[in-house]
Parts: structure tokens; C-alpha cells; sequence
């Protein structure tokens, strides 16, 4: 009978992967160690094969436990971002600085496309034509990676002309063209986490698992019209977000 039954009703791969996971972080598993053998997990928690292989997967997709041929399930050491990416933005004068000073790893590239799913959402432009700059970012200090990308609308760039000249423009520089153009900027920011797609990966040099943190940087005017949308991808093992935060001042009630 096994030790360690599992109670039936919810899917028995993701108990199992819970059960391990809450396992490894009380430190019953340490990092580096390895994970018992699948035969020794059927046997404790009386599950099939497919079962534990399921929930090992789980695991790996969890940032737990990474595979190594012909050794074993290993215990992850937990990685400490070693970059903090800054998304400060200040202005000075008719300047504006961003926080992070990272350097660009490769040339940009620039497309012409059209605004599709969730950027011609946060451009409220969906289907309308956009300039895209696109560029691998590199932390100087530690070697992190990031990739950058600018969606600039046709319809902006054609009242700011030196961005249709040169979509590639930093965004600081593009923040100080808008501001000069007459816009009052405003910034919103959504940050969320997802599986790295495999181009992704190889460009930010990460390991087979753990998420990446995807940015969208939506500059509007005071109107709330947003004018350009921007997107930063890091590896969640290397990289955190850091900003400053202000408290703005309420608008008055009506009586």
C-alpha cells in the first residue's frame, strides 16, 4: 500500500507535481540534488508512469527541476536575478533618460507590418500599417539579455517625420520627437510571464526552462490616444523589473 496516496479527484499529474514542488521548496529536496527515480515515485504515491512523467514535466515547466540525459531528474537552484532593469523614465528639460543602460548587441532591424492581437489592442490600431524596430539588448555588468521592440504607427510617424525617417530611434529620443511634435506623454505598463518561444531562447542564451517577462510600454497622450507601443522580453532567472513609483494627485470631486 502505498505511503503517500494521492486523493483522486483533481488531475493525479498535477497533485503529484504539487506534492514534489511543495517538497523542494520546505528543502527535503535540495538544489543540485536528484529527484527519486520513477519507479521509487510510483511506488510511494501508487500513480502510473505516465503519471509521474507528467508530473515531472510540470516540474521542468515550473523552473523546479531540469532533465539530464541518462543521470536523472535534478533539483534547480533557485536563480537570483542577477540584472535589475530599471523602467524609470525622468526628463529633463526637452531630454528624457531611461534607466537601464543597456547596450545593443546586435544592429536593429526594421520592418514594415500592420498591427495584429495584442499590439493593435494596446495601439487601439488593429490591422493599421506600423513601423517595427527590433533590438537585442545586453546588460554591460553581468551579460543579461533582453529584446526590444518599437511599434510606431504610420499615422504617428507621418505628423513626426523624423520617426518615419528613423523608426529605429532610441525611445528616449522618440519620447523627446513626440514631446516636441506638442503631445503631453503619459505611460502605462503591463507586465506578464510566459514560456519562452524557441527563437526567444536562443537569443537570450536561457537554459531549456523558466519563463521570461514580456513589457508592454504604452505611450499615450493625455487624451489617453496611444502613440507607440513598446516591448521588452528577459529571462525571469536573470532579470527583474524594477520602477519608481509617485503617488499622483487626485483630481477634485464634484460636488
Amino acid at each position: 500500500m502505498p505511503d503517500d496516496d494521492l486523493v483522486r479527484p483533481d488531475a493525479m499529474y498535477r497533485q503529484l507535481a504539487s506534492r514534489l514542488a511543495e517538497a523542494i521548496t520546505a528543502g527535503e529536496y535540495s538544489p543540485g540534488s536528484v529527484l527519486p527515480s520513477e519507479a521509487q515515485l510510483m511506488k510511494r504515491y501508487g500513480v502510473s508512469r505516465p503519471t509521474v512523467r507528467a508530473a515531472v514535466a510540470e516540474l521542468r515547466a515550473m523552473g523546479l527541476a531540469e532533465s539530464r540525459h541518462g543521470q536523472g531528474t535534478f533539483v534547480r537552484a533557485i536563480a537570483v536575478p542577477t540584472t535589475v532593469i530599471d523602467r524609470t523614465i525622468t526628463r529633463t528639460g526637452k531630454r528624457y533618460t531611461t534607466g537601464w543602460e543597456a547596450v545593443e548587441a546586435e544592429f536593429p532591424a526594421v520592418t514594415r507590418d500592420h498591427a495584429t492581437g495584442v499590439t493593435g489592442r494596446l495601439l487601439e490600431r488593429d490591422e493599421e500599417a506600423v513601423f517595427i524596430a527590433e533590438r537585442l539588448l545586453t546588460d554591460p555588468a553581468t551579460g543579461a539579455r533582453a529584446m526590444h521592440r518599437t511599434v510606431i504607427p504610420f499615422d504617428i510617424a507621418h505628423y513626426v517625420p523624423e520617426l518615419a525617417k528613423s523608426p529605429d530611434t532610441e525611445p528616449a529620443a522618440i519620447y523627446a520627437a513626440l514631446t516636441a511634435a506638442g503631445h503631453t506623454l503619459t505611460w502605462t505598463e503591463y507586465v506578464t510571464a510566459r514560456s519562452p518561444l524557441p527563437d526567444e531562447r536562443a537569443a537570450l542564451r536561457m537554459a531549456d526552462t523558466g519563463p521570461i517577462l514580456v513589457t508592454y510600454r504604452v505611450t499615450a497622450n493625455t487624451d489617453g490616444r496611444p502613440l507607440i507601443l513598446e516591448e521588452l522580453h528577459a529571462s525571469a532567472d536573470r532579470a527583474q523589473l524594477a520602477y519608481r513609483i509617485t503617488a499622483e494627485k487626485a483630481s477634485p470631486r464634484r460636488q
